[in-house]
């Protein structure tokens, strides 16, 4: 049967490659982050794929995605990173992860509702979540509380600015000593480090160690991982065209020189972002070409000499020879973003490379 439409192909290889790669530089159990449908590549295969390096836990962003893994008979601890709410108590409780408390209600809510497990976040400069490092008010409740407050597990901070500055990151990193030193004593597990704290070993490792897009073979400071994913697409439709003949809305784009029109069956419903227009490359037959007009909702266009594609060939949008960082550059943005932006039509192919 012909391929229907756009596809991912997903290596378990090289994201249990890369996962071995980090864990070895930072020397400290990992707690990989699966959010975000596991960054675009689908939770629980890449969950599922990872049981094999026997991380600690898993970390999510919110309770769905905890309950997914569940559903998936995944059995290790889940961190759900989205800050919980006072109401929200029984609904973690009900898919059994372990919360992250920014505040002192929640934790009175938590507290007087169960022993489970939790972990506590410390705001030392994201300005997202958590108990801010010098919210003298906040910690010195903070301290009160945790010294009789069963189920206090952890205690983390996010840097904001790991891939781009050290000392950012060395600041953070003393704001949150400051604050462990203050506390009635260390919980079993202390955690910082994202994919590009990495870069430093095991200066920020601490107990536990967060990877993200490193995993799925996104850059993360001068840290370089196996590319994991390959997104791809069909060629539907090849027709001439003449030099100065204009491709899709807008006519921002005309072609250069007499050729052909090779239209995919992909765009920004699928993830193709619409930034990518006149910029993006597209690899075809041992070539790249770039992407000719506006990407529009289900179809990119590119303009290539006579003889190049045919209906039915199939182009790759990013891997292989299209870099996941580079095509994230040209679209302005970040590999991530590039990554979760891939949608339901995209059909996820699981393979395992030597």
């Amino acid at each position: 049967m012909s391929r229907l439409g756009p596809w991912m192909d997903v290596d378990r290889g090289a994201l249990l490659r890369n996962a071995r790669a980090y864990a070895k530089t930072v020397g400290v159990p990992l707690l990989p982050m699966v959010k975000a449908n596991g960054y675009g590549l689908g939770s629980v295969p890449v969950a599922l794929a990872l049981e094999e390096v026997e991380p600690w836990g898993f970390g999510v962003a919110t309770l769905p995605e905890a309950e997914a893994l569940r559903n998936a008979g995944i059995e290790r601890p889940v961190v759900a990173f989205i800050p919980l709410r006072p109401e929200q108590v029984d609904d973690c409780l009900a898919v059994d992860a372990r919360p992250a408390i920014g505040d002192i209600a929640t934790l009175d809510a938590w507290s007087h509702r169960t022993p489970q497990p939790f972990h506590v976040e410390i705001d030392t400069g994201m300005g997202r979540g958590g108990f801010r490092w010098h919210d003298r008010d906040a910690l010195v409740a903070l301290v009160d509380r945790l010294g009789s407050t069963p189920g206090w597990e952890g205690i983390f901070t996010h840097f904001s600015s790991a891939d781009t500055s050290a000392d950012v990151t060395a600041t953070q990193w003393d704001r949150f000593e400051t604050v462990l030193a203050a506390l009635p004593r260390r919980p079993r597990l202390v955690h910082a480090a994202n994919s590009a704290a990495g870069q430093w070993g095991r200066r920020y490792a601490a107990d536990l160690a967060r990877p993200g897009i490193f995993l799925y073979g996104g850059r993360a400071g001068s840290l370089d991982p196996e590319p994991v994913a390959r997104l791809h697409a069909v060629v539907q439709a090849v027709r001439p065209i003449r030099a100065g003949d204009a491709v899709s809305y807008g006519e921002t784009a005309r072609a250069a020189a007499d050729g052909e029109v090779v239209t995919l069956g992909i765009g920004y419903a699928d993830g193709v972002l619409r930034s990518l227009s006149n910029r993006g490359l597209i690899g075809l037959g041992g070539e790249t070409f770039p992407i000719a007009g506006r990407v529009t909702m289900d179809m990119v266009m590119v303009v290539t000499p006579a003889g190049r594609a045919r209906p039915g060939d199939v182009a790759t949008v990013l891997g292989g020879p299209i870099g996941l960082d580079d095509q994230a550059d040209r679209a302005g943005t970040i590999s991530y973003e590039l990554l979760t932006a891939v949608g339901p039509r995209v059909a996820r192919h699981y393979g395992d490379s030597a």
